[in-house]
């Protein structure tokens, strides 16, 4: 039986990295998971009182665009999304690159076999700007769901940090994940659980 779940993501985020690392090499592996990406808005989420939306401001524009670019692969072009889903986490987090930079955001979507022209003439329509607003909007209004990675299944969501990264080791990322949705969806009074250090 397939599992469905849900996960949201943004690639300012290291812990979004580091779970969508384990959902997609799981997915690679062959993990039987139909999965719904949904993007969300760190900037937005962390607007404060009275201060415009990220969605209307445009000096937060450059910083929305690699989400855009994202949403237009997903939904475009998915047999290079979790390669350029990958790639975009990377480049922030392992190359240290401004994904707030077009030409940063064409490199990848060109290195990963996604036609970069296309995506931003898809970005310039506005299109995938209301797609991002809406989708962040509903998860928010459905969900309650203030960061990434959010887990959601059935009418359950649980914000949850992985702290480490799968590598290539489909199984592993398989399991990590399939704990994951199985507390989610079958132990809601566990509310929260957080060591009080971490590891070094």
């Amino acid at each position: 039986m397939t599992t469905s779940f849900a996960v949201t993501w943004d690639y300012r985020c290291p812990f979004a990295r580091n779970a969508s690392e384990h959902v997609l090499t799981a997915l690679e592996g062959g993990a039987d998971w139909d999965v719904t990406w949904v993007p969300f808005s760190l900037n937005q989420a962390h607007v404060e009182e009275g201060q415009p939306d990220v969605w209307d401001d445009p000096e937060k524009a450059p910083a929305l665009v690699a989400m855009q670019a994202g949403i237009v692969v997903r939904d475009h072009f998915p047999d290079v999304f979790y390669a350029v889903q990958r790639a975009l986490f990377a480049a922030r987090h392992d190359e240290g690159r401004d994904i707030r930079e077009e030409d940063v955001i064409r490199d990848v979507l060109t290195a990963n076999g996604a036609d970069a022209d296309a995506v931003f003439a898809e970005i310039a329509t506005g299109q995938p700007l209301k797609i991002f607003r809406t989708e962040h909007e509903r998860a928010v209004a459905d969900h309650q769901v203030f960061g990434v990675p959010t887990f959601i299944a059935g009418d359950q969501a649980v914000f949850v940090r992985v702290m480490h990264r799968p590598g290539k080791d489909a199984e592993h990322a398989r399991a990590t994940i399939e704990r994951i949705v199985d507390l989610v969806t079958n132990w809601p009074e566990l509310n929260e659980f957080k060591h009080t250090s971490i590891p070094r």
